[in-house]
């Protein structure tokens, strides 16, 4: 019972948390340190996989009718190279651990969910299909390196700077939403691969029911998101992000 509540716990903060701009590295830190959830990188990857399935699932008509969309999906591994590669020179020079400080998960919660509310306020209409040039998606990828630190949020720093490019919300979500398929198939992988090594990969009931749940989670807030930026700003995400981050320093600070 007790590894069900732990799998339900980070299934749900993986699918909600990878789609909303709220970082779900930082949530997913943050819960399990609460509540001090044992196996959290078996969990964790199989989480990720869950989330990957669910956005490939979501967006198949784009991605399997290639022959109308492959200019829009080069554009989008090119877009994901400064991640993979920043991502790499972390890992190698073992920094990471340097990154999951809770004081540095609050100002980055804080001072980018500011920065998102900036660029949300800009009156923008570009659309995906006309304007997503080879540029802005190189742009945006550089962007996206932001996110490898706890707290910025790779969704939200790809919709900031798909706002600052002058694409509506809508678009914006989506942009990020195709961004996540390279950033957790390459997180899955380099998961599978530590455990591997580690000798702890294990594939049982709980990996499949991580996978189904978080699959579920990510499907519906990828669904509902978008249908809610076509009527609403991110104020409302904003203002949680500053009330998440102001917690979290108090418990620094206080």
């Amino acid at each position: 019972m007790e590894n069900f509540i732990q799998i339900l716990i980070l299934s749900i903060t993986q699918g909600i948390a990878e789609f909303l701009p709220v970082s779900s590295s930082a949530h997913l830190n943050l819960i399990s340190k609460y509540f001090g959830i044992q196996n959290e990188l078996l969990i964790n990857v199989y989480a990720h996989m869950g989330s990957l399935l669910a956005v490939i699932f979501f967006f198949k008509e784009d991605i399997f009718n290639f022959g109308r969309n492959k200019k829009l999906f080069y554009k989008i591994i090119l877009a994901s190279i400064p991640l993979f590669g920043f991502g790499f020179l972390i890992l190698n020079y073992n920094l990471m651990d340097t990154f999951r400080s809770l004081e540095l998960i609050g100002w980055m919660t804080i001072i980018f969910g500011i920065v998102l509310f900036i660029s949300d306020k800009l009156s923008l209409k570009n659309s995906i299909e006309d304007k997503f040039t080879l540029k802005k998606a190189i742009l945006i990828g550089f962007f996206q390196v932001l996110a490898l630190i706890p707290g910025v949020s790779r969704s939200g720093i790809i919709m900031t700077g798909a706002r600052f490019l002058k694409f509506n919300r809508e678009d914006a979500a989506k942009i990020s939403f195709l961004l996540s398929i390279p950033a957790l198939a390459g997180s899955s992988v380099y998961g599978i691969y530590k455990m591997f090594n580690a000798g702890d990969l294990i594939i049982n009931i709980n990996s499949i029911m991580t996978i189904g749940l978080s699959f579920i989670f990510s499907y519906l807030t990828i669904k509902y998101l978008l249908i809610y930026l076509k009527n609403f700003s991110f104020n409302l995400i904003v203002g949680y992000r500053l009330i998440l981050g102001s917690i979290i320093l108090a418990t620094v600070y206080l």
